[in-house]
């Protein structure tokens, strides 16, 4: 339990430091740009592929379970539409970003650290915390709701399109199953889950990577660690805001 409360208080520390005194905002624009790359873009490859295998599955597997001529059809499109938008592209894409993401930070921010790259940064007089870490942090909170706008979209899209080639469900019942009983409040529900995500994703890993001591294997162990408290924290923070927002 001190070994808990003494990480909070390292994380608490390092996150005040992120957040004061920064750089020239010239320097944080290009630096942000580049993390908007390595961050966003570069993740768009796997997020599409997951997010089309997922809504085509949802849709056959949710058809495949209705025998009963009791329920309509609709269905199959209604609850391709709550999965994609309430869980899948906010937790699931978040958690699979967390291993690529994660991993990518805490093992960049903690090489720098053990080849003293981060020390010429503190000798220079540069906030080292703010300049490496608070552009992640920016250009994670910034690109994260697009990637999970995307998701949507393209998992619905592929359940449309499966779901009509298999025969399962005319594209018909299943635009009436997208447009029955949908809240707009959804969409900011799980727009608002990506970016609380997005930040403990990047904050996470870069105080695992800051803090790293040793060689090459402690940097890898620090990516692990890294990865496994963000998907612990994007589970207990998923929990938290479902209880806050949606009950």
């Amino acid at each position: 339990m001190n070994r808990l409360y003494s990480a909070i208080g390292r994380y608490a520390i390092l996150m005040s430091s992120v957040f004061s005194r920064p750089e020239k905002g010239k320097v944080y624009r290009r630096l942000i740009l580049d993390e908007l790359m390595k961050i966003g873009v570069q993740s768009l490859g796997i997020v599409a592929l997951l997010s089309l295998f997922m809504g085509a599955v949802v849709t056959l597997q949710t058809a495949a379970n209705i025998d009963s001529g009791w329920i309509p059809k609709w269905t199959i499109g209604f609850t391709a539409r709550q999965t994609m938008i309430l869980e899948f592209s906010s937790t699931m894409v978040c958690l699979i970003l967390s291993g690529k993401v994660g991993s990518n930070i805490a093992s960049e921010i903690g090489t720098m650290r053990i080849t003293e790259q981060i020390d010429a940064l503190d000798i220079m007089g540069v906030n080292s915390a703010s300049y490496l870490i608070l552009p992640k942090i920016i250009a994670a909170v910034f690109i994260f709701p697009f990637i999970v706008i995307i998701s949507m979209v393209l998992g619905i899209a592929a359940g449309a399109l499966v779901g009509s080639a298999s025969g399962a469900i005319s594209l018909t019942d299943f635009e009436y199953g997208l447009q029955y009983y949908f809240d707009p409040f959804d969409i900011i529900y799980t727009l608002i889950k990506c970016v609380v995500f997005a930040f403990i994703i990047t904050s996470v890993s870069a105080y695992h990577g800051y803090n790293t001591r040793g060689g090459a294997l402690e940097v890898g162990q620090s990516s692990t660690r890294a990865v496994v408290s963000s998907i612990i924290l994007i589970m207990i923070f998923n929990y938290m805001l479902t209880q806050l927002l949606l009950l």
